[in-house]
């Protein structure tokens, strides 16, 4: 019989924290996480790290000099990606493989690097290696001293969860017994807030209790808020002695394109990406599936539709996170997939705090769905390890 695959650690960081004890704990109660910062003299709603995690990264920056230039998005990368790995008790020697996906990758470091082009009408040294996606798994294959493959890519906000999926495939093809996989973002800068502004998801100037509605079907307006982290799983062949979660299956989809980020009204994609993850599984035996659910009109109600397209009547318990943390783009699936993987290790559902969902007796699967810009569908379905 074939083994199957499992999640051995997993590591974060985000407005939630960095320690697995403070981001249960964040998530159990009703608060948001989210701020309002001022960008270029405009005010915004965000989901940034706190004060404490910066000093984290400060100190991760300065302790090396050749890091002194990266972007943040790396060095959110780095730092989970160390404490991933060490909780799963790998070595530099086990070469495992790497795959971390952006959506926006050095978005900051692009940005002060054109604005000096514009000004001076020239640019610093390194601003090409610095900028360029793939140095995101690079400078972590790096750190650690692997001489695995080391992978980046961008598939916009599915793109933590493609990284998933690439981790599966070679390890199914047997080249690679390990891999590090995840998503990590650092979008939280004036152009990426205007170019949401501009196409008109991004949640209004106001006081609400919740400014993201995410998963809110009734919502008048659409309500998306950034956020900023990383988060990587470890990934091994067979069950060890401390699995997190079986990955029992994975499913992927894209849409034809009908606009730039265009969603089928059902979210077909979605659809097809669940009905593959699901395979010949009863849809009954899912307890919770963690959506997607920016916090936009469209896309929230798609997502839904999609879901009452597969689950009918036996619609499992619905969640998300991003009215508590924000949408972090590129790695918004992991932390989705870290959500998934805490509620099954305490047999507790986090729901929505302004939605309603009856929660299930006992957790033992859990769905997770992303999908991104242009319908890029991902669902991965994990299965508690002790059933």
């Amino acid at each position: 019989m074939t083994q199957p695959i499992t999640i051995t650690s997993i590591a974060s960081i985000s407005s939630l924290g960095i320690n697995t004890e403070d981001i249960w704990t964040n998530y159990k109660h009703s608060n948001h996480l989210l701020k309002e910062v001022t960008f270029e003299g405009k005010t915004a709603w965000v989901s940034s790290l706190s004060e404490s995690e910066k000093l984290e990264i400060k100190v991760l920056r300065s302790s090396n000099s050749k890091y002194q230039n990266l972007d943040d998005s790396v060095l959110y990368g780095i730092f989970t990606a160390r404490r991933a790995v060490a909780n799963a008790g790998w070595e530099e020697n086990d070469n495992f493989g790497i795959n971390i996906g952006s959506s926006r990758g050095a978005t900051g470091l692009f940005e002060k690097y054109h604005k000096e082009f514009l000004q001076n009408g020239t640019t610093a040294v390194l601003t090409s290696p610095t900028t360029t996606l793939g140095n995101i798994s690079s400078w972590i294959a790096h750190d650690l001293k692997t001489k695995g493959p080391n992978i980046s890519h961008s598939i916009t906000c599915s793109s933590a969860l493609h990284a998933i999926l690439n981790g599966v495939a070679w390890i199914r093809s047997g080249m690679a017994e390990k891999f590090l996989v995840g998503g990590s973002e650092a979008p939280l800068t004036s152009f990426t807030i205007a170019q949401m502004r501009a196409l008109k998801i991004y949640a209004k100037e106001d006081k609400s209790d919740y400014p993201c509605r995410a998963l809110d079907l009734s919502k008048g307006q659409n309500s998306m808020v950034l956020g900023e982290g990383a988060g990587v799983a470890c990934l091994e062949y067979g069950i060890g002695k401390r699995p997190l979660a079986i990955i029992e299956g994975i499913g992927y989809a894209t849409e034809p394109l009908e606009h730039n980020i265009s969603l089928s009204a059902d979210a077909r994609c979605l659809q097809d990406s669940m009905l593959m993850a699901l395979d010949k599984l009863n849809p009954k035996e899912v307890d919770i599936i963690v959506m997607h659910a920016p916090g936009t009109i469209k896309g929230d109600n798609a997502e839904f539709t999609a879901v009452q397209q597969i689950f009918g009547n036996s619609t499992p318990a619905l969640t998300t996170n991003k009215w508590k943390v924000g949408h972090t783009f590129g790695a918004s699936g992991i932390l989705s997939l870290e959500l998934a993987v805490l509620m099954l290790q305490h047999q507790r559902f986090i729901g929505v705090p302004f939605m309603k969902f009856n929660p299930p007796q006992k957790i033992n699967r859990v769905l997770i769905n992303a999908v991104g810009f242009g319908g890029n569908a991902v669902s991965i379905l994990l299965k508690n390890t002790k059933n």
